[in-house]
Order: structure tokens, then C-alpha cells, then sequence
């Protein structure tokens, strides 16, 4: 089943800060993901300044329940980056899914 996740990181003065301080936990994580197949795709939201403000992915996982049990290793989670998260379900159109690996 796949997911669309947004994030939106917390607007505090640190919030910069703790994404920066998790961020190689949290690419290493999404690098196994995708080697997985359960990481399709993933970007970071950038404000007007180009500063990143939150995240975008695109997840494959066999459930919600799963995708969830993620959620609660994801270090950008875990270290406080992420305050508002929204995950539809979605399907990857056939144009995109075949350039999967």
C-alpha cells in the first residue's frame, strides 16, 4: 500500500537546529528504506528563503500499522523535527512506477 507523507518541521528558533542535528540518522534510515522498496521518494519543503521547513515522501508499505511502526524510529520524529504529519493513502501512477528499480 502506498503513502503520501507531508511533514511540517516545528517553527520554534531551534527547529533549524534539531533537523540538522538528526539529519545523516534520518537520510541513513531513508537510504535502507529505498534500498527496501518501501522509500519511493522524499524531498524537503523549502520556505520562501530556501530554508527547509518540512519533508515529503512517498512510501510503499504493506500497511498503515506498519508505516506507523516506522513512524516511531523515524529520527526526525523521535528528535522532535517533525510537529504536524499528514499520511493519505495514495497509488504511484504507471509512468512513475516504471522507473522503479
Amino acid at each position: 500500500m502506498q503513502f503520501l507523507l507531508v511533514a511540517y518541521d516545528g517553527t520554534d528558533e531551534q527547529a533549524l537546529e534539531r533537523r540538522l542535528r538528526v539529519r545523516d540518522d534520518h537520510v541513513r534510515l531513508g537510504d535502507a528504506m529505498v534500498a527496501a522498496g518501501s522509500m519511493l521518494f522524499g524531498t524537503a519543503i523549502l520556505d520562501g528563503a530556501d530554508r527547509m521547513i518540512g519533508s515529503m515522501l512517498v512510501l510503499d508499505f504493506p500497511s498503515r500499522d506498519e508505516l506507523d511502526a516506522w513512524l516511531k524510529v523515524e529520527p526526525y520524529v523521535t528528535g522532535g523535527v517533525w510537529e504536524r504529519i499528514d499520511v493519505q493513502p495514495c497509488r504511484v501512477g504507471p509512468s512513475f512506477a516504471a522507473v522503479r528499480p
